[in-house]
């Protein structure tokens, strides 16, 4: 059995090399590639990919959203830990000595909503186009790095004092 990981590689490729306009024609390509996907299971995985019907000279076809062509998201995804955003800047957590990988994946993705990043060892500074879109910035990018929503507040108990 195929990896989640492996069949959105498989997906991301074939759509950036073939014209495909509908679900069944991705899942005969992925089916000659030896990968048998249901059509519960293609729907989710192009939602997870961001992809998306383009208008193109020959006619409508299936595009993966911001990608570049060059490093493409899904592996790159495996290197974040976390999206934080205090509103106004976007910092993404990877893994140690990821962050410039991570960074060159966001710019070449090609988002609207990035102005720029920074990338040090570890994190990467994103910058959006917008002065006070630092929120749903953060949330485009937890939604494209495969990362969960917002993380619930920790209270600890054990500071207040009653």
């Amino acid at each position: 059995m195929i990896s989640t990981d492996a069949r959105r590689d498989a997906i991301r490729e074939i759509l950036a090399r073939h014209p495909v306009s509908t679900q069944e024609g991705l899942r005969r390509h992925l089916a000659a590639r030896g990968i048998r996907a249901a059509q519960a299971t293609l729907s989710r995985d192009m939602v997870a990919l961001g992809v998306q019907r383009s208008a193109r000279p020959g006619g409508a076809r299936y595009v993966v959203e911001g990608d570049g062509g060059l490093l493409p998201i899904d592996p790159v995804r495996r290197l974040v830990d976390s999206v934080k955003t205090n509103g106004a800047l976007v910092v993404v957590r990877t893994k140690a000595s990821a962050a410039p990988t991570v960074a060159r994946a966001l710019d070449e993705a090609a988002l609207g909503d990035v102005l720029g990043t920074l990338a040090g060892d570890d994190t990467v500074f994103v910058a959006p186009a917008n002065p006070r879109g630092g929120r749903a910035l953060a949330h485009q990018l937890r939604r494209l790095l495969g990362q969960p929503r917002r993380a619930p507040a920790v209270s600890d108990s054990s500071t207040r004092r009653g």
